[in-house]
């Protein structure tokens, strides 16, 4: 009996889901436990997984597809009723066998699922050196890049012929011509093709992809962020030379006891911490006509996980040293990237930093993640000169800047706060002694 992939419960407040990546193709068999298809709301990836082991027979709900909890996106035939049917993979096929496979395409077009382009195929006749493929769903066709399909257009080849290289099965440029030089083929191109020439292939550039529900939920609440509160950014700049000693002085050391590196994170988060405990209204919220003051301190750190923009949230920041923060964000982040994170890790949160530096950033100004009413900031480390009593030395330096709600927080009180985040952080032994 087949058994039905259902989209699971993914949360008290999430009815609709859009399906993620399907792993498998229609008639691949699979292991138990192995992630066939993923889900994706509009705050964390959920995968489906088979229960048993068997083979993939059918996708009801292909890529991009809308669907609620508890719909059924595809059907797994039991290993044990696959074994019974012979494998048509394993015999070559003869003239007296194409029958029974052009009744097999009939079938699943009665069932509404076989393209018209499956049902030229399903006609043709069958080549006696090659085994017989099982027909295919439109659902299951490899996704090619518009400048792989140009390829295979331009060297004669079929996107059926090419293996993709990636862990997401999407076939580029760089497969095609994988392909073409262990063919043989000339990887110059060729004569363009009579659409491409008569200029009706502007369409190959471009790529229609249906933003994620994600995706969709970050920009609305960027775009709630910018309407609904007054925002107004502030900046300074940060001498990391203690830090950058402190670390190189004690890494080894601290790597040997805490099974961790010693990060800059730790650093920031620490002199935020303190920052927000001396001005609150930081740490607070605008909830209409009133202001809540959070009296704890839950800081969100943005990371840019395996579907975007991420902002886990370490819980109770004020319990935590040193050792903890790097532990608990290096465990985020991997999480992150390979879209393990639970929905409740981002959920909440006071405050939230974020780190463009990783990725070269000189100095941006970020945007308030609401309900929270700022957002800190960090940039690359650059050698920059700078005066120093009187002599010009050259010192690592990185900009960082604070985004606020000038609803509720005063210029004064948000340059005091950026001040102080900068001489914890020039002088971190302040930070142990809490001075």
């Amino acid at each position: 009996m087949a058994i039905e992939l259902k989209v699971p419960e993914v949360g008290e407040s999430v009815t609709e889901v859009q399906i993620g990546d399907w792993h498998f193709k229609e008639g691949d068999t699979i292991a138990r436990d192995q992630t066939v298809v993923s889900i994706e709301t509009d705050k964390v990836t959920v995968d489906v997984t088979a229960p048993a082991p068997g083979r993939l027979s059918r996708i009801i709900l292909s890529k991009g597809a809308t669907a609620r909890v508890g719909d059924v996106v595809g059907m797994l035939e039991p290993i044990a009723e696959v074994s019974s049917a012979p494998s048509s993979t394993s015999v070559a096929p003869s003239s007296t066998e194409a029958k029974p496979s052009a009744k097999s395409d009939s079938s699943v077009a009665a069932d509404s699922r076989l393209s018209a382009t499956e049902s030229k195929h399903s006609g043709s006749p069958p080549n006696p050196a090659a085994p017989v493929k099982p027909p295919q769903s439109p659902e299951a066709a490899p996704w090619a890049s518009p400048s792989a399909r140009r390829a295979l257009a331009e060297r004669g080849l079929r996107i059926e012929d090419v293996s993709a290289q990636s862990q997401q099965g999407r076939i580029v440029r760089q497969d095609v011509e994988r392909l073409a030089a262990t063919a043989g083929t000339v990887l110059e191109s060729v004569a363009p093709s009579p659409v491409l020439a008569e200029g009706s292939g502007h369409d190959l550039d471009e790529e229609l992809v249906p933003m994620s529900p994600f995706r969709q939920r970050i920009a609305a609440r960027l775009v709630e962020s910018q309407h609904q509160a007054a925002l107004l950014t502030t900046f300074n700049e940060i001498d990391m030379s203690n830090v950058q000693q402190m670390r190189k002085d004690i890494q080894t050391s601290f790597q040997e006891k805490h099974g961790v590196k010693l990060g800059l994170m730790s650093f920031f988060v620490r002199a935020a911490l303190e920052a927000l405990k001396a001005i609150p209204v930081v740490n607070a919220e605008v909830r209409g006509t009133d202001i809540v003051y959070k009296n704890h301190y839950d800081i969100g750190i943005a990371v840019g996980g395996g579907r975007g923009l991420v902002v886990p949230v370490l819980r109770n920041v004020e319990r935590m040293g040193f050792a903890t923060i790097e532990r608990t964000i290096a465990d985020l982040g991997a999480r992150a990237k390979a879209n393990k994170i639970e929905l409740q890790e981002l959920q909440g949160g006071t405050f939230t930093i974020s780190n463009g530096g990783v990725y070269g950033s000189m100095l941006s100004t970020p945007i308030v993640n609401p309900p929270q009413s700022a957002i800190l900031g960090l940039h690359a480390i650059n050698d920059r000169p700078v005066a120093r009593e009187g002599q010009v030395v050259i010192r690592p330096m990185m900009y960082v800047a604070l985004t606020y709600d000038h609803r509720i927080i005063d210029g004064r009180e948000a340059v005091t706060f950026l001040r102080m985040v900068k001489e914890f952080v020039e002088q971190p032994v302040r930070m142990l002694f809490e001075i």
